[in-house]
């Protein structure tokens, strides 16, 4: 996997942004959600020259989130892409949002309500991340 550019990183802060606006009203009204969280877009890196992989933390949740080069689509999107990391293959589903960024997205945890911090999210998220891009040990014949 590929390190970000400076206009990636920025891209991905635009994302969050628009993550934030569509739905951070609607994460105020769920069980559980963390007021010491925000949202933001963690971990990522260039996966292929098509997409970019990384994590979404929200008050609400992390999710491992795949970020398609619009510059580069050649045909609409499908509506879920099979992602397929060393630990193993994701279902994740698209989502469109305002300022036509279309991402692909899966919740791996839900529950962040014992976290304090956004360092301490951001940790979260780099472990998960971390895990996810490590192959799963086989089991023995």
């Amino acid at each position: 996997m590929q390190t970000l550019t400076a206009e990636e990183y920025g891209f991905l802060a635009e994302l969050a942004r628009a993550y934030r606006d569509t739905h951070l009203a609607s994460i105020k009204q769920q069980e559980g959600w963390n007021p010491r969280l925000g949202i933001d877009a963690l971990c990522f890196q260039r996966e292929s020259a098509e997409r970019m992989v990384g994590a979404l933390i929200t008050p609400s949740g992390l999710w491992l989130v795949v970020v398609p080069d619009q510059a580069k689509l050649t045909a609409p999107l499908e509506e879920t892409l099979t992602m397929a990391l060393p630990s193993g293959s994701y279902r994740l589903v698209l989502e469109r949002l305002p300022g036509g960024y279309e991402i692909y997205k899966r919740a791996i945890l839900r529950d962040l309500g014992e976290l304090d911090s956004m360092q301490e999210a951001a940790r979260l998220a780099q472990q998960m991340m971390s895990r996810l891009m490590q192959p799963t040990p086989q089991a023995d014949a």
